[in-house]
């Protein structure tokens, strides 16, 4: 259930700073609200399963999560540009995150 947890906690992550870069510093009432409401069930999350997944492992999945899910969202919604080499980073940090889920 931790990891379960964890995954939408990384998900909810990608959502908060989604929202953040859309409220144009916290100046515009819904995005606002949804970055707060994102940011604590984030957090909250996270701390829920910390309690049975080691830190090191669980922070470096979240943020891996949250780091891949905003760049994927830059690229399909924000026509960030997807060249292979940013794909073939964002690979990496996908084969990091789940060698660290997998030799937990």
């Amino acid at each position: 259930m931790a990891w379960v947890v964890l995954i939408l906690s990384g998900i909810l992550e990608t959502v908060w700073a989604a929202a953040l870069g859309a409220s144009s510093g916290l100046s515009k009432l819904r995005p606002s609200l949804l970055f707060f409401v994102a940011l604590a069930g984030s957090m909250a999350g996270l701390a829920y399963a910390m309690r049975s997944i080691p830190i090191g492992t669980g922070y470096a999945v979240w943020v891996g999560i949250g780091a891949v899910g905003t760049a994927v969202y830059g690229m399909a919604v924000l026509g960030e540009p997807a060249t292979v080499p940013r794909m073939l980073c964002l690979l990496l940090i996908v084969a990091g995150v789940m060698g660290l889920k997998f030799l937990h």
